[in-house]
């Protein structure tokens, strides 16, 4: 599959909404958490066309993907692809796209996941360790080069 990252335009903003809405329903539901409002809310409350990336395979938008520099790495979050594509490598190629950056850079990378989530598996492959947990989500880092023999994969 042909794919591209190019930066967010805030006209994405509502494609990204409900993409958002769409990925996280499942699991969400599943935790008791759905709010038809608030799954869209979040997302426009911490949108950043600064450092959001649209995820582009055949001439659509597929995903998107949010990487925020901190004080000590770079934070991924809104990392969501459309549910057709999901399990069909893009998004380890597009995570290992980021982290190939992050690696150059020398910074761990940060994120939080679901309780539950499939995509806590997609993580871990990448190198990605729980650092802790709630009952809702399970913070988790990566460090520099942590599973570099898995970026192959």
């Amino acid at each position: 599959m042909e794919w591209e990252l190019r930066s967010a335009q805030p006209a994405d903003i509502e494609t990204i909404v409900e993409l958002r809405a769409v990925v996280m329903r499942p699991d969400l539901e599943r935790l008791g958490r759905f709010d038809e409002h608030r799954v869209r809310q979040r997302l426009r409350d911490s949108f950043s066309p600064r450092y959001t990336s649209v995820i582009v395979a055949d001439d659509a938008i597929a995903g998107c993907v949010t990487v925020r520099p901190t004080e000590d790495g770079r934070w991924l979050e809104h990392f969501y692809l459309a549910p057709s594509l999901q399990g069909r490598g893009l998004g380890s190629a597009v995570l290992r796209t980021l982290l190939e950056r992050t690696d150059a850079d020398g910074v761990p990378v940060h994120l939080n996941v679901l309780q539950g989530s499939a995509a806590r598996r997609l993580y871990e492959r990448h190198g990605f360790t729980m650092e802790a947990q709630d009952p809702i989500d399970v913070h988790m880092v990566r460090r520099p080069g942590a599973g570099a023999g898995a970026l192959g994969t």
